[in-house]
């Protein structure tokens, strides 16, 4: 088997890329988590992909859990969605201006979603929770946010407070360039502690304009919450008149048609979408109830704008892309073949007493180091898992398989991993784990 050395040394043209991205962007990335920075080397430079691949410039396939970090519920280039892109393009780039795209894409997620009364397109989720922020903070008139640890909601300067993926396993936990005034308008509660929830209500509650969770936290590892904890925590805030935001960028469209909230069958007042509703474009939404997106102008007071909102190409790869998942039924071959694969490889992993498992929802998994329990909060993750992941990491690298670069994040399956890849990979981390100990 080839050593993490030699897989470094083969990605020549990956490593002269990289020394030329240094000199013109920080860190040589245009996102934090790209560049290596939690599991160390240089970062693979990829030229394309299809289905459940990825090739390299260097000319190398790998069996690809990344996923563009979610979005490609069927692969890359799905061929029904590529040529919904390419009648798109040979239509329109952008127009500036009012078109159907959008309004069939609004009205298809409105119809099947009964909490999504009305939304707005935006081009990132965290443009989608900022303004899903704004319109809470104006139709209560309160100020503060509750957010909980362990959940990321994007990079808007609130919420920059012990955020997760990006600066996960770094040593601060907060961005530089934040004022303290601003900082100071968020408060942060533990994750799976409903009586902390209470106790902040208790001292804060008339100024909580809303409470912004993750129902299922994937920014941080996968901590599945307890569904009592969720509950509770949507009862207490609507005691005390808050409103109750689901960030449901990763989970939204991932693990059921209506998300985390189908799931626990809760109606939020605010949700947030992205990922998967653009089909692998850049395309996220915001919406809820009626009463409250009728404060965004040009209706309401509450201002939001965006130049390339709406992206008439991002708007029919998001439909096709939605479209094909209900019509293949989706969710259940997601469910078949992601579980038989995290369940195979765990029984394999722990045959071979190997300190490793994967813990999964719906086609979202990860792997991490062995625990007894389950991890529900960061400060339950193991303190040396992030040292063991990177070795794995790179092992894994060597053998064709390509994972997010940090152990603090999540892998997703596609219905693009046939069983021959899927065998393939568990091969190929058993292997990877094995080296690593």
């Amino acid at each position: 088997m080839p050593s993490e050395q030699t897989a470094l040394d083969s990605h020549d043209l990956s490593r002269e890329y990289f020394e030329r991205a240094l000199r013109v962007s920080p860190g040589g990335v245009h996102s934090p988590v790209r560049a290596f920075k939690s599991v160390g080397g240089t970062p693979v430079f990829f030229r394309s992909a299809q289905g459940g691949t990825m090739t390299s410039v260097d000319g190398r396939d790998y069996i690809d859990f990344c996923q563009s970090f979610g979005p490609l519920m069927l692969g890359h280039r799905d061929p029904d969605v590529a040529a919904a892109v390419q009648e798109a393009i040979s239509t329109a780039w952008s127009f500036g201006a009012c078109e159907p795209y959008s309004l069939e894409l609004a009205e298809w997620i409105t119809s099947r979603l009964p909490w999504v009364e009305m939304l707005r397109f935006v081009s990132s989720g965290t443009e989608a929770v900022m303004s899903a922020l704004r319109v809470a903070r104006a139709a209560t008139g309160r100020n503060r946010i509750l957010k909980f640890e362990g959940c990321y909601h994007g990079h808007s300067d609130s919420l920059l407070v012990k955020a997760g993926s990006g600066l996960a396993g770094a040593a601060a936990s907060s961005s530089a360039g934040v004022s303290a005034n601003v900082a100071g308008e968020t408060l942060v509660a533990p994750l799976d502690d409903e009586e902390a929830v209470r106790k902040i209500f208790a001292e804060h509650g008339k100024d909580i304009a809303a409470v912004i969770l993750e129902p299922l936290p994937a920014n941080y590892g996968l901590l599945i919450q307890r569904r009592e904890f969720i509950e509770e925590t949507v009862k207490i805030a609507r005691e005390h008149g808050a409103l109750v935001i689901f960030d449901e960028v990763i989970s939204g469209f991932r693990v059921a048609l209506g998300g985390m909230a189908e799931v626990l069958g809760l109606r939020p007042d605010l949700v947030t979408y992205g990922k998967v509703i653009g089909g692998g474009f850049p395309v996220a939404c915001y919406g809820g109830r009626k009463d409250l997106m009728e404060l965004v102008a040009p209706v309401g007071p509450v201002y939001q704008a965006g130049t390339l909102s709406a992206n008439p190409v991002g708007m029919r790869a998001g439909l096709a892309t939605l479209q094909k998942i209900e019509r293949v039924g989706a969710y259940a071959q997601m469910e078949e073949r992601t579980g038989r694969f995290c369940d195979e490889l765990n029984s394999e992993l722990q045959q071979r007493s190997l300190p490793f498992q994967l813990t999964r929802t719906a086609s979202i998994f990860w792997l991490h180091a062995q625990t007894d329990d389950v991890i529900r909060r960061i400060d339950q993750i193991p303190g040396h898992h992030a040292n063991a992941f990177a070795k794995v990491f790179h092992r894994a690298l060597a053998r064709g398989v390509y994972l997010a670069p940090s152990g603090f994040e999540v892998g997703f399956l596609s219905l693009a991993h046939s069983d021959e890849l899927l065998e393939r990979a568990s091969e190929a981390l058993v292997a990877a784990i094995e080296e690593s100990i």
